[in-house]
């Protein structure tokens, strides 16, 4: 008969065991190929195709398309996708008592984990439905007069664009923007802008972490600290840099951030978080009615009526993945794969690249286009000809295609779209295929 110990030790072995074999297949891939290169740089393990290969085994998507749209809203691996409907299966056993009795309470240990990647306290973090909520959030919960300046780009995100607009239409404020070159010459040019147009009428300053049309990086942390240097309050866009590329969110001192989850983190279409500096809680307006708007509880934020907990709970594992590929390594992957068409590209001088492929200025999204070609035109010919997926944009002076491959994305695919790009330049687009 065994004793009390050895019984122990063989149940903790069983138990290790079973987890094992219940976690997903693909984090146990990416875990297992993560440890065996363990002294390898994110850099050296970049163009490593028996790593990456593991992690785009993750992922259901159909190879048959080419999706370099991972800008607008990224696919969820697998593990991701079964947390959600196992939750949302969970809750339709009982609603209102699985839902509000035993999930909500769950969602406080994702709050926690957030907490922890983005570098702040949980009670700084509301968890939004994405980027547009959160930010919305933080521009309608300020408290400003007739004649109070809100500063930020052209090319700030249009929904926050238009959320200023409808606070100057109704209340008088004023929505002051500023344009910058495609590229700018260095950060530092940027820090300059926003310091040389904030006037004293300046309220709060709103900037992109990384723009939407070119997927330029901006220096936020030191443009957050020009502005409350000043008594201003720093807003911060962060849809595209969240899970993108590696930075500390509590050092950039800014007083709210928001971002989307459903992009660069993977985590259910509907997740983004807002992050409140602490202070700034209780004085600052819920979008929709909370109990006690002046509170200085986070989760007033989240105020929204009956909403599923299965999107939120699954957080958690797009965490994990993640965290089991490694920041510094998907940072480093999303570089490599996009400087494999932009540098090969850039190399024509009929292609223009709006977006500087300094590692201080962008990461994984570049915008180009080609002289004598129309951004939709080019769009749409991606698509029929070569069932490739990206993004038109125009505006402004710019006018060229947004790409953005991703964790998932193959060298193979990546130099499939260069080598369209690259018919297009000798023979042009056919009649057949333009928009």
């Amino acid at each position: 008969m065994p004793t009390r110990r050895e019984f122990l030790t063989r149940t903790a072995a069983a138990t290790a065991a079973t987890y094992a074999l219940l976690q997903p297949d693909s984090l146990r891939r990416v875990r297992a190929a993560g440890r065996n290169l363990a002294g390898e740089s994110p850099r050296s393990l970049a163009d490593n195709e028996g790593y990456w290969g593991q992690i785009q085994r993750a992922f259901a998507v159909d190879r048959s398309l080419i999706n370099l749209n991972n800008g607008g809203v990224n696919p969820s691996p697998r593990m991701v996708q079964d947390a959600m409907r196992r939750h949302v299966e969970y809750s339709n056993q009982i609603p209102s008592r699985n839902l509000w009795q035993q999930q909500e309470p769950q969602v406080e240990t994702v709050r926690a984990r957030i907490a922890r990647m983005f570098g702040c306290d949980a009670e700084e973090i509301a968890i939004t439905r994405n980027a547009s909520e959160s930010m919305e959030i933080s521009l309608y919960g300020l408290t400003l007069s007739p004649g109070d300046e809100v500063l930020t780009t052209t090319q700030d995100y249009p929904r926050m664009i238009n959320t200023l607009k409808q606070r100057e239409q109704r209340e008088g404020i004023v929505l002051k923007t500023f344009p910058f070159p495609n590229p700018p010459q260095s950060p530092d040019e940027l820090v300059e802008a926003f310091e040389r147009n904030i006037t004293p009428r300046t309220k709060a300053v709103l900037m992109s972490h990384m723009t939407t049309y070119t997927g330029q990086v901006f220096p936020v942390r030191e443009i957050c600290h020009a502005a409350r240097a000043k008594g201003i309050t720093a807003i911060v866009d962060g849809a595209h840099a969240f899970g993108h590329f590696v930075y500390d969110g509590g050092g950039i001192g800014c007083d709210f951030y928001g971002t989307s989850l459903h992009k660069w983190m993977h985590a259910p279409i509907g997740t983004g978080f807002l992050y409140v500096r602490k202070d700034r809680i209780a004085g600052h307006w819920p979008l929709m009615a909370a109990p006690e708007p002046k509170t200085n509880d986070i989760r007033k934020f989240e105020e929204i009526g009956t909403h599923p907990a299965a999107n939120r709970l699954a957080i958690a594992d797009a965490l994990v993945f993640h965290e089991g590929i490694g920041p510094e390594r998907k940072e480093a992957r999303l570089r490599y794969l996009r400087d494999r068409f932009a540098k090969r590209l850039a190399a024509n001088d009929r292609v223009r690249f709006f977006t500087s492929l300094d590692p201080q200025q962008s990461c994984g999204m570049a915008t180009l286009g080609i002289e004598g070609i129309g951004a939709g035109d080019l769009r749409t010919h991606l698509w029929k000809q070569h069932k490739i997926y990206v993004t038109g944009i125009e505006f402004e002076n710019i006018s060229g295609i947004r790409v953005s491959p991703n964790v998932y994305t193959t060298p193979t695919e990546v130099d499939i779209f260069t080598e369209a790009i690259e018919d297009v330049l000798k023979n042009g687009i056919p009649v057949e295929t333009k928009g």
